[in-house]
């Protein structure tokens, strides 16, 4: 068996039951270009401060560029042996340039060494999914505008209560994900803090320079805590709380067009290359990716909870421990990706049925409140005005008949104060251009909201 970098203290060679246990070179791989740009910055910074040569920094700078294009093109040789792509990347630098890439890892430990890759892929990764949520919001911004005359139900209880346009329904959701957007970038100022030079807990006697380091890798600042700098993951926790959030979202929009797909309330109809068939019956179309989107929720919210019992009980500083934290953040990065990415490409082609939707604002007493308010408007007290309107629906059920339906003299008899005018304010697109308040459905509201959205959205 290969000697262990850290095997000097050791009388027995580790078991190869241990080796594959604690080994994490079959996920930790992915984290290969950022070690490596990492082990390059920190070796231009030795060679500044005068710990290694410029020749030397050159020699090891050159090698690790050569081992960074074979990990690139896929002809690295991996073993089973080194248990992690930081050891990995050390073996094969000593067989390219000899023993000076043993003074790579001066001033420097691998566990400030992988905290570092696992911010800079976050880094790049939380990037992508900025960029993602701004294109799905903009496809929801275009999908409200081209059905801003589409009205539909709007429920509380999964039950019909108000009428709503079907663009205000969908900018919602922009609102839901714009503030997605906003905890991404949030969250992205505490990821884009540089660890490395903390060595392995204390800090380092080596008279290096961090901020050198932190310039050539693009960071903003420096970790001001070395204990705090390789012990937590809590810029990780911040990101899967924010994607778990998002999925959430993603979720609800799914349960969402999974029942307007439906038979029962055909409010859409999902283009066929984003559904699937069944074996068996010849007629189904199934929602398949939408209820995906749904299910994969429970995987990123499982990652958010498995990594904070992780993190729950350890002490300062570093423990093994973390190395769980990896498998956990990059399934959740790969899933929120593929949902935003399936999503903003199904959504544009989904078709909207407008007749069936508004066929369904004419039935289930969806105009009672605005009935109740135009009982206020004539100067009734609301209590009143509901208990009044309250007995006019249960009349109009008793007759299988909707509010609008019935005629003045039978509306009169709840109360004197119901005019012909009535049956104005009972109209559909009365009462949600009536709701102008701040925020509310009406036309003029909604266009309004797009027009912010779309230059909120300019690059």
């Amino acid at each position: 068996m290969e000697e262990k970098t850290w095997g000097g203290r050791f009388t027995e060679k580790t078991d190869r039951r241990v080796e594959a246990f604690t080994a994490s070179i079959d996920f930790d791989k992915r984290l290969y270009s950022y070690d490596i740009d990492g082990s390059i910055a920190h070796c231009r910074m030795l060679a500044k401060v005068g710990i290694i040569t410029e020749d030397e920094a050159a020699s090891l700078v050159e090698g690790l560029g050569k081992i960074k294009r074979e990990l690139d093109r896929g002809a690295f040789q991996f073993d089973a042996g080194q248990e992690d792509i930081h050891m990995h990347i050390e073996t094969r630098l000593v067989e390219e340039v000899g023993k000076v890439a043993l003074k790579l890892h001066t001033a420097r430990s691998r566990n400030d060494q992988v905290a570092l890759d696992v911010r800079m892929f976050l880094r790049d990764e939380t990037v992508r999914i900025i960029d993602q949520l701004i294109n799905l919001r903009k496809v929801l911004v275009d999908l409200a505008e081209q059905t801003i005359d589409v009205v539909m139900p709007g429920y509380t209880h999964l039950q019909r209560a108000q009428p709503v346009l079907f663009a205000h329904h969908l900018m919602a959701y922009y609102e839901m994900f714009t503030r997605d957007t906003q905890r991404m970038r949030d969250g992205l100022k505490r990821t884009d803090v540089m660890p490395l030079g903390t060595a392995a807990l204390a800090g380092t006697t080596y008279p290096i320079d961090r901020e050198v380091t932190a310039e050539l890798l693009n960071f903003p600042k420096i970790s001001a805590n070395s204990l705090d700098a390789v012990a937590d993951r809590d810029f990780s926790l911040e990101f899967l709380s924010a994607a778990s959030i998002c999925m959430v979202h993603l979720s609800r929009l799914s349960e969402e067009m999974i029942l307007w797909s439906t038979a029962e309330f055909g409010f859409i109809e999902l283009p066929d290359a984003f559904a699937t068939g069944s074996s068996i019956m010849p007629q189904k179309k199934n929602p398949d990716v939408a209820e995906l989107v749904r299910g994969k929720s429970g995987r990123v919210f499982g990652s958010l909870m498995a990594l904070l019992t992780v993190m729950k009980g350890l002490p300062l500083a570093y423990n093994r421990d973390l190395q769980e934290d990896k498998e956990l953040l990059f399934d959740s990065v790969d899933t929120l990706q593929a949902c935003l990415e399936i999503y903003t490409m199904m959504l544009p082609k989904i078709k909207v049925n407008r007749e069936i939707m508004r066929a369904a604002t004419q039935t289930g007493y969806i105009n009672a409140t605005d009935f109740a308010d135009y009982l206020v408007g004539k100067g009734m007290p609301f209590r009143n005005a509901h208990h009044c309107v309250g007995q006019a629906v249960g009349y109009a059920l008793a007759h299988k008949k909707e509010l609008h339906d019935l005629s003045l003299d039978e509306l009169k008899s709840f109360s004197a104060l119901i005019q012909e005018d009535v049956f104005e304010i009972l109209s559909i697109e009365a009462m949600i251009d009536r709701r102008r308040s701040a925020g509310g459905t009406a036309t003029e509201n909604v266009r309004a909201a797009i027009a912010v959205a779309r230059a909120a959205l300019e690059p």
